[in-house]
C-alpha cells in the first residue's frame, strides 16, 4: 500500500495505520508460515507496490525499503542466502503506453530488481520469467516489446532433460467465464483489453490476447504456468497441440488487496513424483497454502471491544447480584457457605464444652457435656428499632400500647413530600449520583483493562519492527 491506494494524503494517520498493519501482517506471514519451511528459492510474482509508475523517486524508495522489510530482504546479510527472483508487474512498471512517456519507470525498476526477461534452473527445472505487460499489440515499433519477443525466441525449443515453467505476470488468455476451480472466493473478472490513443501501447488488460497467449505456449511449450495479476486464485488448463498445460493464477499474500483469503504456493522441482513415470510434468508438483483470514480477526476484535464498553456502560450498579440468574446462584452460594458454617460452629462447641465423667452400675464410666449456662436475653422490648426509625414503646410488655401522642412512628429514610416539588428535587439529585457512579465504575473498569493490556500489545505489535 501507499499515498495511491486509499486517495489519502501520505501524512495522513489513515493511510498510515493502514501501511502499517498490513505490512505487519505480510511480515509475520512470511516468517511464520513460508520461511518455517526453509525453501531454497523464493519467487515474487510481481506487483510488489502499488502505485510504483506514479511514484516520485523518494516514495518509491520509501516503498521499496518497507518491502524489503516485509519480506526479510534487509536480514539476508546475517541469515543463509535464499535466492529470490521478482516478476515484473503492471503495478511497478505500468504498460507498454506508459513506458513510450516514462522510460525511467523501467530503469529504476531494473536498477534494483534486475532484468525483466531472464531464466533460471531449480531442481533440474527452468523456469522462464517474461515482462508480460510488453508482449501485447499495441506500441508494435517499442524497442521494449522487441527485446521482449526476442528474448523469448532465444530460448533452446526445448531440453527434454528440463521441463519449463513459464511465470507471467498477467495470465493468459482464457474464454469468458472459465471456471476457476473452487479455490476461488471472488466472481470470475472476463478479459478487458484497454488501448491508447494513436498506436501508443496498452494501457490495461486482464489477460494477455489469445494471439499472445498461444505464440507463447508454442515457443517455450512449458509444463506449468504461473501467474498473478488477479489478485484471486484461479485455475485453468489450456488446450495446446503438445497436451494441455495447467495454469495456476495465485491470489495476493496481503489481506488488503481485495482478497479476504491471502495466500501463497508451495512448488516443488525436482525428483519425479513417480519413478516410473516418465511425463516432464511430474518434475513439479504445487501446493496452495491459505493463511488466516485476517479481515474477519480484524472484525472479531471490534466487536469484542465493543461489546467490552457496552457491557462497562451499561452493566447495572449492583454487579452480578443484579441479574435474576445471578441472585439464585448466590442465594445458593450464601445458603451452602451458611450450612458449612453452622456445622463448624457446632463442632466447636462440642469441643470446647465441659464434661462430667458419670459411672454408671456396673462400673463403666461415660462423658456427659455439662449443660450450658445460658445468659438472661433481653426482653423483647429491647429489640433493635429498624435502621432510621425510631419507635415508642410501653415499659412492660403486658400493658397495651395506646395509639396517644407519645407514640411516634418516624422513619427518617423516607423522603417528605412537599407542595414545592421537594421530593422531585431529592430524586433528581439521587439519579444524578448514580449516574456519577456509574461513570465512574466505567473509567476505573477501562483504565484497569488498558493497564493490563496496552503494554502487552504494545510489546506484541511492535516486536517485529525495532530494528526500524
Amino acid at each position: 500500500m501507499d499515498s495511491t491506494s486509499l486517495g489519502l494524503p501520505s501524512s495522513s494517520v489513515g493511510l498510515q495505520a493502514a501501511e502499517f498493519y498490513t505490512d505487519l501482517n505480510m511480515r509475520r506471514s512470511f516468517q511464520s508460515a513460508i520461511l518455517p519451511f526453509k525453501p531454497d528459492v523464493v519467487l515474487f510474482l510481481g506487483d510488489h507496490f502499488d502505485g510504483g509508475p506514479y511514484m516520485s523517486d523518494e516514495e518509491w524508495q520509501e516503498s521499496l525499503f518497507r518491502f524489503k522489510h516485509i519480506f526479510s530482504l534487509n536480514e539476508q546479510i546475517t541469515k543463509p542466502q535464499i535466492p529470490i527472483y521478482y516478476l515484473s508487474g503492471n503495478h511497478d512498471i505500468g504498460y507498454s503506453a506508459f513506458h513510450s512517456v516514462h522510460p525511467e519507470v523501467l530503469s529504476r525498476y531494473e536498477k534494483e530488481f534486475g532484468s525483466r526477461n531472464y531464466q533460471f534452473s531449480a531442481g533440474k527445472v527452468d523456469f522462464v520469467v517474461v515482462d508480460a505487460q510488453t508482449l501485447d499489440a499495441g506500441a508494435k515499433k517499442s524497442k521494449e516489446r522487441s527485446s521482449s519477443w526476442e528474448f523469448i525466441k532465444t530460448l533452446s525449443p526445448g531440453n527434454a532433460s528440463n521441463p519449463k515453467v513459464l511465470l507471467t505476470h498477467i495470465p493468459l488468455y482464457r474464454p469468458d467465464n472459465s471456471p476457476c476451480g473452487p479455490h476461488r472466493s471472488s466472481p470470475i473478472i472476463n478479459q478487458r483489453v484497454s488501448y491508447a490513443a494513436l498506436d501508443q501501447g496498452i494501457t490495461y488488460q486482464n489477460y494477455l490476447t489469445k494471439e499472445t497467449s498461444d505464440l507463447l505456449l508454442s515457443l517455450l511449450k512449458p509444463v506449468l504456468v504461473l501467474s498473478g495479476h488477479d489478485h484471486d486464485q484461479c485455475t485453468v488448463v489450456h488446450s495446446t497441440p503438445f497436451g494441455p498445460v495447467t495454469e495456476h493464477t495465485l491470489g495476493t499474500i496481503s489481506w488488503q488487496q481485495g482478497n479476504l483469503y491471502p495466500s501463497f504456493m508451495l512448488l516443488s522441482a525436482g525428483p519425479k513424483v513417480s519413478q516410473n513415470s516418465t511425463d516432464p510434468e511430474h518434475e513439479v508438483v504445487t501446493n496452495l497454502c491459505f493463511l488466516p483470514k485476517q479481515t474477519h480477526i480484524y472484525v472479531w476484535y471490534i466487536c469484542q471491544f465493543v461489546v467490552t464498553i457496552l457491557l462497562l456502560v451499561f452493566w447495572p450498579t449492583n454487579g452480578l447480584s443484579s441479574l435474576p440468574c445471578m441472585n439464585t446462584l448466590v442465594s445458593f452460594m450464601r445458603s451452602v457457605g451458611a450450612e458449612l458454617l453452622s456445622r463448624t460452629k457446632e463442632k466447636d462447641d462440642e469441643e470446647d464444652g465441659e464434661y462430667d465423667m458419670i459411672f454408671d452400675a456396673e462400673g463403666s464410666m461415660h462423658l456427659v457435656k455439662k449443660a450450658a449456662v445460658k445468659s438472661p436475653s433481653a426482653s423483647s422490648d429491647s429489640r433493635p428499632t429498624g435502621r432510621g426509625s425510631v419507635v415508642a414503646r410501653a415499659t412492660a410488655g403486658k400493658h397495651r400500647l395506646e395509639p396517644d401522642s407519645s407514640s411516634i412512628l418516624v422513619d427518617v429514610g423516607s423522603e417528605m413530600t412537599s407542595e414545592d416539588g421537594g421530593k422531585l428535587a431529592r430524586g433528581s439529585k439521587s439519579r444524578v449520583r448514580k449516574v456519577l457512579q456509574r461513570l465512574f465504575r466505567v473509567i476505573q473498569s477501562i483504565v484497569v483493562i488498558a493497564a493490563l493490556n496496552v503494554p502487552l500489545y504494545m510489546m506484541l505489535l511492535f516486536k517485529d519492527w525495532i530494528d526500524r
